[in-house]
């Protein structure tokens, strides 16, 4: 693979992992780091001895540049994507892609129209055990499926939401629970089962103040191949438990509890751990516990495999789009009390 420089915007928590995920590929070098407050870049670049900046144009000026992530508040990604893309760096966003399907479709646009390339992070869709998953499903060995639950009963304190004025808000966070927490799930679901035709929802703020989007959330859904499904989602749960998927079809069951994968099916004499790994999917009662950089490290090597030889990468502006329409479709729904149909959502928005 050839030499690629990294910078990364924003210096947030989830900024630690894409840097340690960085450091541990081959031929890739992190470069910088950029904030608008120089202290938060300064502490950042001395971790992991690299540049530190506050200045825009100094930082993507920088002629070691090749790629820049996307590091701070999601309704704040269009406006920087933009600009690298305008100045010829391919650009890497965490998720979701934007707070709204314009704005991400805007982002999408940006990077098109400059020649460089886009990808969303959801490294869940890098773990082993969810591609495990994925290729049961595919390959029929669970049947005809029916039915999909997904539960994210997740913790997070009120100090949690109090610590950034962003957090919970509508204009940069996108909303809550939802949006922030649950988003990489339903993206699993989707990228499982595929594409979702309705979907209707009930949402809820009950255990924290001072924040406009949900902590609690209910949704059903029909997918286009015609299964039905349950997402339950909440930052709220005492005490908060591993994230859970369950995928159950005419021949058996595949679950994903945590990181650990068990298949229960009629082709297995007894129920199979595909891999019996008892560590809990991180993020579960505060944002970076049990995590590790391994799933980014995994997503960052096949997006720079993917610029290297031109190809699409994963997961690209567009197909990430999907994943937060579900999400934006759940709370149009609660607002309006009745299903929604996806495509035609996605539709009324984009055209």
């Amino acid at each position: 693979m050839s030499k690629f420089g990294i910078g990364i915007v924003g210096c947030g928590a989830i900024v630690s992992v894409h840097a340690e995920a960085i450091r541990q590929l081959p031929n890739v070098g992190l470069v910088s780091v950029y904030s608008r407050n120089l202290d938060n870049a300064r502490r950042l670049s001395r971790k992991f001895n690299v540049t530190a900046s506050n200045g825009w144009d100094e930082f993507i000026g920088d002629e070691r540049l090749d790629v820049v992530t996307v590091c701070t508040p999601s309704g704040t990604h269009l406006d920087y994507g933009q600009r690298i893309a305008e100045a010829g760096k391919h650009v890497v966003v965490e998720k979701p892609i934007e707070v709204t399907l314009e704005r991400g479709k805007l982002l999408i646009e940006a990077c098109k129209k400059n020649d460089v390339k886009l990808a969303v992070i959801f490294q869940n869709r890098f773990l082993p055990e969810a591609i495990r998953m994925k290729e049961t499903i595919a390959g029929g060995e669970l049947g005809k499926i029916f039915l999909s639950d997904a539960y994210i009963k997740w913790n997070r304190t009120q100090a949690y939401y109090d610590s950034a004025q962003w957090r919970g808000t509508l204009a940069l966070d996108g909303g809550g629970a939802l949006i922030n927490q649950a988003i990489h799930t339903i993206d699993l679901l989707r990228w499982m089962l595929g594409k979702v035709e309705t979907v209707f929802g009930h949402i809820g703020t009950f255990t924290h103040t001072g924040i406009e989007g949900e902590d609690t959330a209910v949704a059903t859904l029909r997918f286009q191949n015609g299964a039905i499904g349950v997402i339950e989602a909440s930052t709220s749960v005492q005490p908060a438990m591993d994230r859970r998927i369950e995928i159950h079809g005419e021949k058996g069951t595949a679950i994903l509890a945590g990181n650990s994968l068990h298949l229960l099916a009629t082709k297995f004499s007894q129920q199979e751990n595909a891999s019996p790994n008892e560590t809990s999917a991180s993020g579960a009662s505060s944002p970076l516990q049990n995590f590790t950089a391994e799933s980014h490290r995994r997503q960052y090597e096949a997006i720079l495999n993917a610029i290297e030889h031109n190809q699409t990468t994963p997961v690209s502006g567009e197909e990430s789009l999907e994943s937060l329409a579900i999400v934006l479709a759940i709370y149009d729904s609660a607002k309006r009390d009745r299903p929604i149909n996806l495509p035609a959502f996605i539709k009324e928005r984009l055209g």
